[in-house]
This record gives C-alpha cells, sequence and structure tokens, in this order.
C-alpha cells in the first residue's frame, strides 16, 4: 500500500470526506466530451433524467446541501 493512501487512512473521517470533495472538484472542473470515461451510461442518463424530473415535480423533497454536509461533518 502507497504512503499516500496509509496517511489518508489515519486522517479523520470529516478530513477524509472533504479531500474526497476536493479531489472530486478537480475532476469535475474536466470538460464533460474531453475524456470517454467521464460519459454517463445510457442507464445512468435514465437514472439523472429520472432524478431531475422528480425535483422539478417536487422540488420541497430535496434536502439542501448544506444540511447534508453538515451532518456529514459533525462525527
Amino acid at each position: 500500500m502507497s504512503t499516500l493512501m496509509e496517511d489518508v487512512k489515519k486522517m479523520p473521517i470529516s478530513e477524509r470526506i472533504q479531500l474526497v470533495e476536493d479531489i472530486w472538484d478537480t475532476i469535475a472542473t474536466v470538460p464533460s466530451g474531453s475524456h470517454p470515461t467521464l460519459k454517463l451510461s445510457r442507464p445512468e442518463l435514465v437514472e439523472l433524467n429520472r432524478r431531475r424530473d422528480a425535483h422539478r415535480a417536487d422540488p420541497a423533497s430535496g434536502i439542501p446541501w448544506e444540511d447534508v454536509r453538515s451532518k456529514l461533518f459533525r462525527g
């Protein structure tokens, strides 16, 4: 196992979650058509559209990101 992974496993969970968010942010900035593995499969696209439509039908059913994030970082 790499030293990096050993160091990451020693971090508190809240810091590891933040690290994952930071890594995801670097991936999210890659233009969608520039890498073939970043394209959604047909089932993923169908699910994404289903969730979007459900949210549009009932916006109050969603949970604000701030609430989710605060619950994650309590521990």
